[in-house]
């Protein structure tokens, strides 16, 4: 198993152009206009399916659930959980009077309970739905994309404001008893309980932005470095090795989720091949509970909060959802000749590292299943930012400390990331499987069809980015994986023509397809000229050289592109089909296919 982490998964849908009432939901970043209209688009799921997604536990213990619900913020006094104060932040909201959501929980903070182990205890943390389900807003009318990058969230401003609420209670006498009577109106109160549960909680909050997620420029919406956090949090502060602590210099977007079960490798380095290695790794970097410091248990090095029922449960309904088709009664008509056209240069120019359905397959795996085979493309080919490739996690030098660890590594002072992900996560992997009660069958399931012989073998195409399938492309602005580039049409153009700085917001633009470059103010304004947020490479010129992956295309064969890949999924609700169709494009014969050209 040498792989290792990232941020997250997925959602669900409902029926094209169909409107639903619900709540007011807070603009973007840059706008302030309020819709209660919202569509939910064909993306294979039932209602009930997409409420299940919001709200499945996996693990996630932030801090404990009773003071989670009883949490104010101490300057308005409005109750951390409200939509006023959610809102805020980016997160999305479903009608209420849910019965999976009895207590009105935002999308994508979930409720986890732990039965028994050193972590017993109920808890408030974020499930898959928090990064991977966006909204864009066109005209007044929202559009929710299941399975998208969440391009309105503030991860690390959300967990200031929750850290200060905290700390606020822990120090002032009186809001603590406000929180004892609000808590009490449902269940008796230990106080005592409640102050260590409440200290422990703020240790945790402080932690994750002092140390975990602390960067010297701010993310913005929409953007988080995941595997920076994920290694900070799995190598330095749950080891209590803190000089393997690095701070976050690679801010990521969170990948797009329809056919990343289909997908023969995830991550946008293209590191993990294994679903549940991926999944593990995102529920530990979303605050799951573990001890592997020199003053915890030995004995308890294996146990986490992680809930692998729940996960292998996600990724079973993650094969069903289908990728979002243009909802054309909302953003007009998609012009059947242009595509055609944009059809005809989609294949000859991008088609070689993109697939679109019924996609490329790999070789046959377990029970022959089969995956979709992307290119992985090196960083210096494609000549995007070249941060993200740099983080510890993908570090390939024996860069971690172990000290009291070290006899689980033969002695070994210092080993890479991926041995360190591979042996100690390994363990908790297993650990986690054996007490759940998963069958061979089961386990083989989890593992993408593969033997752990098989994971343990294989090469790591490491410093390459995964070209990701294209169907639903349109609904996953701003492009490239730090989300520097905010529509297709400068994607499809030199990057030298591209915006330098843009406000990031939901406002939808269905001629560049993508965000609106109209705004003149906003909550952040990206800039391409700093630290992880470089706009260059996947160039298009005529010119040879790194980044320049294409020759110039003309302003009408640009849109020619785009609304072929408006046009993509054809139908609504167009499921891949998991482990391959029946008469399946192989991709060691495609002789078009990039990595045929260069191997990984």
């Amino acid at each position: 198993m040498k792989q290792i982490l990232t941020m997250a998964l997925l959602l669900a849908v409902i029926m094209t152009a169909v409107y639903c009432s619900g709540p007011q939901t807070k603009t973007d970043t840059a706008n302030k206009t309020d819709s209660s209209k919202t569509v939910y688009l064909n993306q294979g799921w039932s209602a009930d399916d997409r409420a299940e997604y919001y709200w499945a536990p996996q693990g996630s213990a932030l801090l404990s659930y009773d003071i989670y619900l009883a949490l104010k913020d101490p300057e308005t006094k409005a109750l951390i959980n409200s939509p006023a104060m959610t809102n805020q932040f980016g997160f999305l909201r479903e009608p209420a009077g849910h019965p999976k959501n009895p207590d009105e929980l935002p999308v994508g903070i979930a409720k986890s309970e732990v039965k028994d182990g050193p972590f017993k205890g109920v808890y408030a943390g974020l499930t898959c739905a928090a990064c991977h389900t966006n909204q864009i807003n066109y005209n007044g009318t929202n559009i929710r994309i299941d399975g998208g990058n969440a391009s309105a969230l503030q991860l690390v401003p959300w967990l200031k404001k929750l850290s200060g609420a905290l700390d606020h209670v822990q120090k002032d006498e009186s809001a603590f008893k406000e929180m004892v009577a609000e808590i009490g109106k449902k269940a008796k109160v230990d106080e005592a309980d409640l102050r260590k549960r409440l200290n422990e909680d703020v240790d945790i909050a402080k932690s994750w932005i002092n140390k975990i997620l602390f960067s010297k420029q701010e993310n913005g919406p929409g953007r988080v470095d995941a595997f920076g956090g994920i290694a900070n949090a799995f190598l330095g502060i749950h080891t209590g090795i803190f000089d393997n602590i690095t701070i976050d210099r690679a801010p990521v977007k969170p990948p797009f989720v329809w056919n990343s079960s289909q997908s023969a490798w995830v991550e946008w380095s293209g590191v993990s091949p294994n679903p549940l290695t991926r999944n593990y790794s995102e529920a530990l970097g979303v605050f799951a509970r573990y001890d592997l410091t020199s003053k915890g248990n030995p004995a308890n090095y294996n146990i986490s909060t992680v809930d692998v029922r729940w996960l292998a449960q996600i990724e079973q309904m993650l094969r069903r959802l289908a990728p979002p088709q243009w909802p054309q009664e909302v953003l007009g008509k998609i012009d059947e000749a242009k595509a055609a056209r944009g059809a005809k240069l989609f294949t000859t120019n991008c088609a070689s590292c993109h697939s679109t359905y019924p996609h490329r397959w790999s070789e046959p795996r377990e029970q022959d299943k089969r995956m979709i085979e992307n290119a992985l493309v090196p960083q210096g080919y494609v000549g995007t930012d070249p941060a993200n490739l740099k983080s510890i996690a993908l570090d390939t030098n024996a860069v971690v400390e172990t000290k009291h660890l070290k006899s689980i590594f033969g002695g070994k002072e210092k080993v890479t990331p991926t041995q360190f992900f591979q042996v100690v996560e390994g363990a908790m992997m297993g650990y986690s499987l054996k007490k759940a009660g998963f069958t061979p069958e089961e386990t083989l399931d989890a593992y993408g069809y593969q033997s752990l012989e098989r994971l343990a073998a294989a090469k790591i195409p490491f410093g390459r980015y995964k070209a990701a399938p294209r169907d639903g492309s349109w609904a996953i602005g701003p492009f490239l994986h730090n989300a520097s580039v905010p529509n297709l049409y400068e994607l499809l153009s030199p990057a030298k023509e591209r915006s330098q700085t843009f406000y990031v917001n939901s406002q939808f633009d269905p001629l560049k397809v993508g965000i609106s470059t109209a705004a003149t103010s906003g909550v952040f304004l990206f800039n391409t000229k700093l630290e992880g947020n470089s706009n260059a490479g996947h160039s298009f010129e005529n010119v040879k050289g790194p980044g320049v992956i294409g020759r110039l295309f003309t302003e009408a064969e640009r849109y020619e592109i785009i609304e072929f890949l408006k046009s993509i999924p054809t139908q609504p609700g167009q499921i891949t089909p998991y482990g391959g169709p029946a008469n399946p494009v192989l991709a060691k014969d495609d002789k078009t296919w990039f990595n045929n050209k260069i191997p990984y």
